[in-house]
């Protein structure tokens, strides 16, 4: 795990559970007794189900990213592009700001999930403006503005303090010291978090009955809980210089997932607020988080009941602003306008879809634009590039060798020649050809037949006039530079030897240079590669020896009988 990065509750994955609890014991439910004490930390058997899902849940998840890990799954995490985990991280986190605006309000309003629930919230809450409680409104714009006054003062002087100061914590005591002496959630009205258990209850496997009903929601938070994090741990990495291991994250928040379960945890992920304060404080080891573990052990089994008084306006608060980070990826959208607009419209999608559905649906939809464009992009790139006999490392000296060179193009393979692109790569050849061959139209009408055989024979068309057989001191020879072929497929290889005897049977010699052993070993066995010249060079310029050999050879022949 990155060695910044602090595990903790993560309120993108928290949002995930919480569909699965309120669908399978909903809170309006009336199936169950809220007064049948569990023994559990004195919690009732109904809360003791509710939380025996949000386990289930963080136990299958955590499976899952164990399961991802042992298949090596890390390695596929190019496809989660830059665009994409900003949009889903940046729309989960408006999803998270919405679900604290009633506590911001101090409204009651029912659960309300599902497709287009980030709408119809926003909705309630304006149908029901007029039972915004002013108190518990005044409290959240005073807390934002210290949180973030506080926040950017510790960032801007964090060189010149040794001690940054814990705006948060200092927060919760005060608010909850004046609403316990001040009896806030009486005269008020004000929501507070009320009871919380003190210790951790025995270990025991979570419900195993419900795991087939909470696969959705478990796929959601091992996916979105793990690129979640694994953005922070790179984030982290490239910070500090040193490098993440994808598929060990997978491993590592697994097992923070599953282990936990059993003592009725909830989902867990990568904590942004506590991984900044692991920043400015200066950790550079986990032994950092090692420490405030220990400490939350500490807070649970001693200070949690304190918190009784904690206004649900403040913690909303903190919340709100512990996301600033994340919601400040809005101006991510200009750099992305400039650089690439197919980007830009990918993270605008993603995004969208995030706040519409859920952020699993907007992380697959990102996903899944991504390998679009990716294979629209791919199969429209240009394959091939014509070279010039300067750029070759071949020094010819004599006018007859200049001469004889004209008959010979070189054409650079650039890119990957697979199922995707093997008709644009011969789209690109005949372009490459025609354009060659319309730059010499002076020549006489036979001469112009044989400049143009090749181009002929990639468009089906045949040359007007006498067909002559060219000598071979006359033969056209096109070089392929397979330099730049780092990979094919079976139908990149058929293409190729498609090429060779078609030009073959045109009277037009084909050599490739720079090629693989396994791109050798595909086209001899696809087929007869007989050649008055070798097919398969080292080298651009050992193939140009050889053309310049055999033609000089060719030429005493034919002198000899003469």
């Amino acid at each position: 795990m990155g060695r910044h990065v602090a595990t903790g509750t993560f309120a993108l994955t928290s949002l995930i559970s919480a569909n699965a609890v309120e669908r399978l014991v909903p809170s309006a439910g009336t199936n169950f007794t809220a007064n049948n004490n569990s023994g559990v930390l004195g919690l009732s058997e109904f809360e003791m189900q509710r939380i025996g899902v949000a386990a289930a849940v963080s136990f299958l998840g955590g499976i899952i990213q164990v399961a991802m890990f042992m298949l090596q799954l890390g390695s596929a995490t190019f496809l989660l592009t830059e665009p994409v985990i900003s949009a889903m991280t940046t729309g989960a986190a408006t999803h998270v700001v919405t679900s604290q605006v009633k506590y911001l309000l101090g409204m009651k309003m029912p659960y309300i999930s599902g497709p287009l629930g980030f709408f119809h919230i926003y909705a309630y809450i304006f149908e029901n403006i007029r039972s915004v409680q002013l108190e518990a409104l005044l409290l959240s714009l005073l807390s934002i503005v210290v949180l973030v006054l506080v926040k950017e003062l510790n960032e801007k002087f964090q060189r010149n303090i040794k001690i940054v100061l814990p705006i948060d914590l200092v927060l919760i005591i005060a608010t909850s010291a004046a609403c316990y002496y001040a009896d806030m959630e009486y005269i008020y009205g004000l929501e507070v978090v009320g009871h919380i258990p003190e210790g951790l209850p025995p270990p025991k496997l979570p419900p195993m009955n419900v795991l087939s009903e909470v696969v959705t929601e478990a796929f959601g938070v091992a996916l979105v809980g793990y690129v979640a994090s694994l953005a922070l741990a790179q984030g982290s990495a490239k910070k500090f210089k040193y490098t993440v291991d994808d598929n060990q994250e997978f491993l590592a928040h697994g097992l923070s997932n599953v282990i936990p379960s059993f003592f009725f945890c909830i989902p867990s992920a990568a904590a942004m607020g506590r991984t900044a304060l692991l920043y400015s404080t200066g950790a550079r080891t986990q032994v950092a988080c090692l420490i405030s573990s220990a400490l939350i052990l500490v807070v649970i089994y001693t200070i949690g009941p304190m918190l009784y008084w904690l206004p649900m306006c403040v913690l909303a608060s903190i919340i709100i602003v512990g996301l600033k980070g994340m919601l400040m990826q809005f101006r991510d959208l200009k750099k992305y306008w400039n650089v690439d607009k197919i980007d830009w419209s990918i993270w605008v999608s993603t995004y969208v879809f995030t706040i519409c559905f859920a952020a699993n649906v907007g992380l697959l939809y990102g996903v899944v634009c991504t390998i679009v464009t990716v294979i629209f992009r791919f199969s429209r790139a240009r394959t091939l590039n014509l070279k010039n006999m300067k750029e070759v490392e071949y020094k010819y000296k004599t006018e007859d060798n200049c001469q004889s060179l004209k008959q010979v193009k070189i054409v650079s393979v650039n890119n990957p020649l697979v199922f995707l692109n093997a008709r644009k790569f011969h789209a690109d050849l005949t372009k490459i050809i025609q354009k060659d061959s319309t730059s010499s139209q002076a020549c006489e009408d036979v001469n112009k037949c044989e400049q143009n055989t090749l181009l002929c024979s990639f468009s089906n068309g045949s040359c007007h006039g006498e067909s002559l057989q060219p000598s071979q001191s006359e033969r056209r020879v096109l070089i392929l530079d397979c330099s730049g072929l780092s990979l094919f497929d079976y139908t990149g290889a058929s293409m190729l030897l498609q090429i060779y005897m078609d030009c073959k049977n045109r009277h037009i010699d084909v050599l490739l240079a720079h090629c693989k052993a396994s791109l050798i070993k595909a086209m001899q066995y696809g087929g007869n590669l007989e050649s008055e010249y070798p097919v398969f060079f080292e080298s651009v310029s050992s193939a140009i020896d050889a053309i310049q050999i055999h033609r000089n050879y060719s030429k005493f022949s034919e002198q000899s009988e003469v």
